[in-house]
């Protein structure tokens, strides 16, 4: 048996994309032999974490890296450093942040469920700019600026395409002039490849991404890359202190002034990161980043234009592509004309979850009538089930 059926737990097909909940992605070969690999030795992590910090940097453009258990926990490490640097005091106190720095400017547009994961740090939100683009306006730089204070620890900038919201040159352009840094949640920017890159060179101070995603890496994986000061934060924030000063690996912070003393089980401690996962999301990033996005998006396509012409044509149904260069996925589109064929949406999605063999598609926009399938995480075993499957569902042949 194998190890899923032996506990009784059902495998689905993954037609939804790099969800989360769905076990992110489908790691190679690869990938699980290095990790396989890398439990079998012990190493100090904090060597392995600043070679790995190296890669990172090189790959992003960054003055430094780090490996975080998912692109949320880089946004709370990335936090904590904003608030605490290399003050083992502050380190000691968070989520305390009362008297210390802990106000975190952002636009209105861009709040989001995910921000939550800054907010663990113990800041609070401060909100600038209007919802409603264009008729009630947007965010003016302006506001931005003003809201920066002395309590202001960071300014937040996530990826998203809010109308109206400043970009991120702009707000960098802003909080830089103040001496405030800015810290980017780009936790599913990829593909295109190009993002690894980009967001470091448009002034982000900190940028995390998800390392179970699009890079093919270990699910509770991530990458958080920036400053050098900032990283050297979150490595103090993160990892077993318990640890004598004359015997510590990295002393000559002591000897240097740098820091008052040995951080002890800091903030970051209950995120944690062991040996297998480093080295997997390593080399899972390194063969992300020697392949291709047109190469991924021809494959995908080819995919799912195997599971077009297994759907036919239903009457009640239309199906087509969608390709967004910019962020180069492809999806095969199928909106339903829910009054003809008697059933909606939803109902398809569940119909395809409670199949002898689990399906799960896209299903953000069911509430419109429009179902979607991303072929990312599809075999090519599993798509012609898939295709047959959904012909029979729409067909209303249960």
């Amino acid at each position: 048996m194998g190890v899923y059926e032996d506990l009784g737990v059902r495998t689905i097909i993954n037609a939804s994309g790099t969800l989360t909940r769905l076990g992110g992605s489908r790691m190679s070969s690869e990938v699980l032999e290095a990790m396989s690999e890398a439990a079998a030795s012990f190493v100090h992590i904090d060597e392995l974490q600043a070679r790995a910090g190296e890669v990172i940097a090189d790959l992003t453009g960054a003055e430094a890296g780090y490996v975080t258990t998912g692109a949320a926990a880089g946004l709370a490490l990335g936090m904590a450093a904003c608030i605490a640097g290399l003050d083992v005091g502050k380190m000691d106190r968070l989520p305390d942040t009362t008297g210390l720095k802990n106000e975190v400017v952002v636009q209105r547009g861009h709040r989001n469920a995910y921000d939550h994961a800054i907010r663990t740090a113990g800041i609070r939100f401060v909100e600038v700019g209007y919802l409603g683009y264009p008729g009630a306006g947007g965010t003016f730089g302006w506001q931005i600026d003003e809201a920066i204070n002395e309590r202001t620890a960071a300014v937040a900038c996530p990826i998203l395409d809010t109308p109206g919201t400043l970009t991120l040159p702009e707000v960098a352009e802003i909080a830089h002039a103040k001496g405030v840094p800015v810290i980017v949640d780009a936790a599913a920017e990829l593909p295109p490849r190009s993002n690894l890159r980009r967001f470091i060179a448009e002034g982000a101070d900190l940028v995390t991404y998800s390392g179970g995603k699009a890079i093919g890496g270990p699910q509770a994986s991530g990458i958080l890359a920036g400053r050098a000061d900032l990283i050297a934060s979150v490595a103090l924030q993160h990892q077993d202190m318990d640890v004598r000063a004359v015997t510590w690996n990295k002393r000559e912070l002591l000897s240097q002034g740098r820091v008052q003393g040995v951080p002890h089980q800091g903030f970051g401690r209950s995120m944690k990161v062991g040996r297998e996962e480093v080295i997997g999301l390593l080399t899972a990033l390194r063969r992300y980043a020697a392949g291709s996005d047109q190469d991924d998006a021809a494959r995908w396509s080819e995919t799912l234009n195997g599971i077009a012409r297994l759907i036919g044509e239903i009457d009640g149904v239309q199906t087509h592509m969608q390709f967004n260069p910019r962020r180069p996925i492809p999806y095969l589109i199928l909106d339903l004309d829910e009054e003809k064929l008697g059933f909606t949406a939803y109902d398809v999605v569940n119909s395809l979850l409670s199949g002898d063999r689990p399906i799960a598609i896209v299903e953000s926009r069911a509430e419109f009538g429009s179902l979607a399938v991303n072929a990312q995480g599809v075999t090519d075993e599993e798509a012609e089930y898939l295709g047959n499957r959904l012909r029979d569902v729409l067909s209303g042949n249960n």
